[in-house]
């Protein structure tokens, strides 16, 4: 009877990223440290941290941030990509910030700053009471009349989800538009029943 030979596995070297090997540079005034598997950045702006996947590498190389990846194949590159991505925004973050605006439209709908806790009137029987979180900040432009938020901070992440949330408690409706929309962002409006009748539209 004949054996046949198990092929063995050949390990397939690692794939780096068009992207994520190029270096991010350390604008003045930001600094990187990295303490085991997490890396820290700070700056003007903040300080934020996160943890590195456990086959990237990352080495501050004259003023420059240079990512690696030990992963096999196709996961090296998208692992070196994704941090080095993430890095950028993070460096960009802490020197110069982010900021989302959000507009309210509609009758009688406002928001109100209250030390940290933000108040919305959206046409509920209800307002509704939003803290804001920490590392954020929030402003109500006064000659808005509480129809115009503007987030700002260095956590691109934070930033971005705390907008969704509040864009997601009344979010624009095809009718009108009444609602939460980010400034900037272009609604598609239905026309309506009068649409179908030679009605405004």
């Amino acid at each position: 009877m004949l054996q046949t030979a198990t092929p063995t596995r050949q390990t397939e070297a690692p794939k780096t990223s068009r992207v994520g090997k190029r270096p991010v540079e350390m604008p003045k005034g930001v600094t990187l440290t990295v303490n085991g598997r997490n890396v820290e950045v700070k700056g003007p702006k903040g300080q934020l941290v996160r943890e590195l996947p456990p086959t990237v590498d990352v080495k501050l190389e004259g003023g420059r941030v240079v990512v690696s990846s030990s992963a096999e194949g196709r996961n090296g590159s998208r692992l070196q990509g994704l941090v080095r991505a993430l890095l950028a925004g993070m460096v960009k973050g802490v020197a110069d910030g982010y900021e989302r605006i959000l507009e309210l439209k509609g009758t009688g709908y406002r928001v109100d700053l209250k030390g940290t806790t933000l108040t919305f009137a959206l046409g509920y029987s209800h307002p509704i009471v939003f803290p804001v979180p920490k590392g954020l900040t929030a402003a109500v432009p006064a000659e808005s009349k509480g129809t115009v938020l503007v987030l700002t901070g260095a956590d691109k992440e934070l930033i971005g989800q705390t907008a969704a949330t509040i864009r997601g408690f009344r979010p624009p409706e095809p009718y009108g538009g009444k609602g939460v929309r980010y400034r900037g962002e272009r609604v598609r409006e239905k026309a309506g029943k009068a649409g179908g009748k030679g009605g405004k539209k």
